[in-house]
């Protein structure tokens, strides 16, 4: 299968509000581009280890969401509840490796339900019986996930999205690198409007006469 010649890579986080709320945005691009565009995921933790998680109830999080996150939720049509947990993400990014194993559609299903399930029904995205739930809801072989993330099977794959992420001086999420013939071509960071990509995204296919 030919790849496409243009990539773009998201770095993300289960946490992040904005993360979740670029999906319309990348979707509709997909939707544009079709199999001339590459989009793959990569994990990166907000506040990895020995970072403390954010308090669920802290005054900086109602801010962000009354200001922001409240207002592009309704923009792009999403609904979004500030979870009343703040839990770690490494699983969470260590089970979405583990299902691109399997299949791209699989880890797509399996990234769609960790994001609404958090910012829906504030899903544990640390607890290992809550991921591998979630992985049973979608046909997935839970018991099979649960072991690996016991055994630590995808870690190294998430602290290699991290490091590259910090290679690339991304500090915030989405983190959306476009690559170019397996070049790097520029980075967006922050939620982008579907305007803003496609104007990127159509810049690339000039380039490539």
């Amino acid at each position: 299968m030919t790849q496409p010649r243009i990539v773009l890579e998201v770095f993300s986080d289960f946490v992040c509000p904005f993360c979740y709320l670029e999906l319309p945005e990348l979707e509709a691009i997909r939707a544009r581009f079709g199999e001339t565009l590459g989009i793959r995921w990569r994990a990166f933790e907000l506040r990895p280890e020995p970072q403390p998680p954010l308090a669920p109830d802290a005054d900086y999080l109602h801010d962000v969401w009354q200001r922001s996150v409240l207002p592009m939720a309704k923009e792009r049509d999403m609904t979004l509840r500030l979870p009343h947990i703040q839990p770690r993400s490494r699983l969470a990014h260590e089970a979405h490796a583990w299902a691109e194993t399997h299949s791209p559609a699989q880890a797509e299903r399996l990234r769609r339900a960790l994001f609404r399930g958090f910012f829906e029904e504030s899903l544990d995205l640390g607890d290992i019986d809550a991921l591998m739930t979630q992985a049973e809801a979608l046909g997935l072989d839970g018991h099979d996930l649960a072991r690996a993330l016991h055994e630590g099977r995808f870690a190294q794959a998430v602290r290699d999205d991290q490091h590259q992420a910090q290679v690339l001086g991304i500090s915030g999420v989405p983190g959306l690198r476009f690559m170019l013939d397996g070049e790097h071509a520029g980075v967006l960071e922050g939620a982008q409007p579907r305007r803003q990509l496609l104007l990127a995204l159509e810049r690339l296919f000039d380039l490539m006469g």
